[in-house]
């Protein structure tokens, strides 16, 4: 309950954000977190919950970002251009990631690796321009609406994430992750629920590219495409905590502060630092942040346990 009325607290904080502060960098910065949030949580639905560890998820990322970006050129409302850009990040999961799902470890990480770079190069040459807001949004342009579809989309993506990891469907992604054959032989159909996980995951990753071509006025068409949309999701999640709800939600909050000051210092060099996090994280700390919680808890138990006992024993003595 107190998990429940804690979250409840956050988002309605979120709410009146606008309300309370008009600095567009603090809310700059809230969205930025909304957005590596949902995109995150999007690829923990599929390598943290069900151990398939993408490295493509800027193909579906920038499939949703040109979709939506492209019917709003064309005059659509950014309302009803928003979803087609998921659902094509999905039919682009169905045409390409379903069979490479049956690739296993580093031979699918490696096959969605293949997927975004093709995406990259075909979007670069097919569409090698700069992408321009519509002029009558540029003209009346806020990021109020954008903050709060931003605020939308991580709201729903971290429901739907806690009531399937509390579902049947999900604890059978569970059992798929930490063994197949185990999940095979007691009646769990790996393959599909390795589906339901990619299915979810580049929906809403498609979304969270939609997200971005409202943010933006203009980019090129394949900056979406860029691999750092596959890396960023994957270090986010280490970060915080693969395979937990949180875990995506701590990252990112750690990673657009340390993004922001590190773009402000170094530049470009930034991203050996980020590399540097990773490869750090991966070693010391697998199960990231939530885990090191956990660890020094447990710690913390044991010491105050002991001391206890220590006392105890001095006062029965």
């Amino acid at each position: 309950m107190k998990k429940f009325l804690t979250a409840g607290a956050i988002v309605a904080l979120l709410l009146v954000l606008p309300l309370i502060s008009k600095r567009t960098d603090v809310l700059d910065l809230v969205l930025l977190f909304f957005l590596f949030s949902t995109l995150a949580q999007s690829w923990n639905i599929l390598g943290g919950y069900t151990g398939q560890v993408s490295l493509g998820h800027a193909a579906f990322f920038g499939m949703g970002a040109l979709v939506t970006r492209l019917l709003w050129e064309a005059g659509i409302p950014f309302a009803l251009a928003f979803i087609p850009g998921g659902i094509a990040a999905l039919i682009l999961s169905a045409i390409i990631g379903l069979p490479a799902l049956r690739l296993k470890g580093i031979y699918f990480a490696i096959g969605t690796l293949g997927l975004a770079m093709i995406s990259r190069i075909m979007v670069g040459n097919i569409l090698p321009t700069v992408s321009f807001m519509p002029a009558k949004q540029l003209a009346t342009y806020s990021l109020v609406p954008r903050y709060y579809v931003g605020l939308l989309l991580a709201v729903i993506i971290n429901l739907v994430v806690f009531f399937l990891m509390n579902s049947k469907k999900g604890l059978g992604m569970l059992t798929v992750r930490e063994d197949e054959e185990a999940a095979a032989a007691v009646g769990i159909d790996v393959f599909r629920h390795k589906v339901l996980a990619l299915a979810l995951s580049s929906f809403f990753a498609g979304l969270a590219g939609s997200m971005y071509a409202y943010y933006y006025a203009s980019y090129y068409y394949y900056v979406p495409f860029e691999l750092g949309w596959c890396f960023d999701p994957l270090l986010i999640a280490f970060i915080g905590g693969v395979g937990t709800l949180t875990g995506p939600i701590i990252g990112t909050i750690i990673f657009v502060v340390l993004r922001e000051v590190f773009t402000l210092t170094l530049g470009e060099a930034h991203i050996i630092i980020f590399g540097v996090i990773f490869i750090l994280i991966v070693f010391i700390l697998p199960g990231g942040l939530i885990e090191a919680a956990g660890r020094g808890r447990r710690f913390l138990s044991v010491l105050l346990s002991k001391r206890m006992d220590s006392s105890s024993r001095k006062t029965i003595d």
